[in-house]
């Protein structure tokens, strides 16, 4: 008998949007799906949810976060804890959790770490690490004491054997020495790899992508823009049907115009990211982005030296919100971005990102103004 039906709901997700919805799920799948009143049939003892005709989605996926809540990821367990209670609330069901640059033992420290959270909470799928590789001159809020090149072979087997198995991606410069090399390295062993934080050319990102890349880490921030005799490393993406841009969709990183054209440009291929550091969900006020101290004002991070952007402070609820009411992107696109283009960037999209049977009972309720009502994961409900 289903644990959980949902029913009398308008349901969207990348196969369109279809009213009078409903899905039965036990043992954290999704059994089955309708429209009507055949739910009732399976409702028996189950939890039954009338969703009165409100939004249905699946649950959002974040490839690319750093913290929340007033913690960061590299801040231990029960920062971990506190950060990822505050984007569940907010309908991230799943969550891919970002480290940046550090210290080669701090950052296998941290990728440890991480691997022990994912071993006993299935909704943390892994780790990203965002850096040491990067360039120096669009390096952001990571410190140049510690970034490198990629061509040290040993480096990255301690860097992969600290994960055990749970580095989901890495963002790298293709530019720099050993990148090309490391990019194989990495893919065979089933790590994504994004370019970014880079000064690369076109040619240099086309590069990247034949050797094995296949995401851009958020589109436009950390890298050059399109210029019209230089075109970079965005066109580049835009150009490859092989690869998923990332994109920060809060207003302030990529101007909601643009968000519009690269999605567009690359259907089916952008995924909506938090890049949320510590103040997500926390306020203004002064925070550590690792070894380095972030202003908020105003919800805009910068580096305390006014320097770079350092991060967001955005839930994926309001980057939903951002992309259909502000970017004018169609709502199916806009939850698509958010839910099974992050699943099939990491080779999940026969587990998450659709309300079909077989797929994991990930479900957001949203309301008439796109706010998260209520989150289930696996399931369960997530208070």
């Amino acid at each position: 008998m289903p644990a959980l039906v949902v029913h009398s709901a308008t349901k969207v997700d990348a196969d369109g949007a279809i009213e009078d919805f409903w899905l039965a799920a036990a043992d954290g799948v999704i059994l089955g799906t309708g429209r009507g009143s055949e739910w009732r049939q399976h409702a028996g003892e189950a939890s039954t949810v009338d969703a009165g005709g409100r939004r249905l989605v699946p649950g959002f996926i974040d490839l690319h976060g750093h913290g929340g809540g007033g913690f960061a990821f590299e801040q231990g367990r029960a920062a971990i804890e506190t950060a990822l209670r505050l984007h569940r609330r907010h309908g991230t069901t799943r969550s891919v959790l970002s480290l940046v640059t550090n210290p080669i033992d701090e950052l296998c420290a941290g990728l440890d770490l991480i691997a022990g959270v994912a071993a006993s909470d299935p909704l943390v799928l892994g780790s990203h690490l965002e850096g040491p590789f990067l360039a120096a001159g669009h390096r952001g809020a990571h410190n140049p004491a510690f970034l490198r090149p990629p061509d040290d072979p040993a480096i990255i087997t301690d860097l992969l054997a600290a994960a055990r198995g749970t580095l989901r991606q890495i963002t790298l410069a293709p530019e720099l020495p050993g990148a090309l090399d490391a990019i194989e390295t990495f893919r065979e062993a089933g790590v994504v790899v994004a370019v970014g934080h880079t000064d690369a050319t076109m040619a240099e990102t086309q590069a990247a992508f034949d050797r094995g890349a296949t995401l851009l880490t958020h589109a436009f921030n950390g890298m050059p823009g399109i210029g019209h005799r230089a075109p970079g490393p965005v066109l580049a993406a835009l150009d490859d049907e092989r690869v998923t841009l990332e994109l920060i969709v809060d207003g302030f990183h990529v101007h909601p115009d643009v968000v519009r054209m690269a999605m567009a440009l690359a259907p089916h291929r952008v995924a909506l990211i938090t890049d949320a550091m510590a103040a997500a969900g926390a306020g203004d006020g002064t925070y550590d982005l690792g070894s380095l101290t972030v202003t908020v004002t105003d919800g805009q991070a910068w580096l305390a030296d006014g320097s770079s952007i350092a991060g967001s402070t955005l839930t994926h609820d309001r980057a939903l919100r951002v992309a259909v009411e502000d970017a004018r992107v169609d709502e199916v696109a806009a939850v698509e971005a958010l839910t099974l283009t992050p699943a099939r960037v990491l080779g999940q999209d026969d587990e998450f990102g659709r309300l079909a049977p077989g797929f994991a009972a990930d479900l957001v309720l949203l309301d008439d103004a796109l706010g998260v009502e209520r989150v289930w994961a696996a399931g369960v409900e997530l208070v």
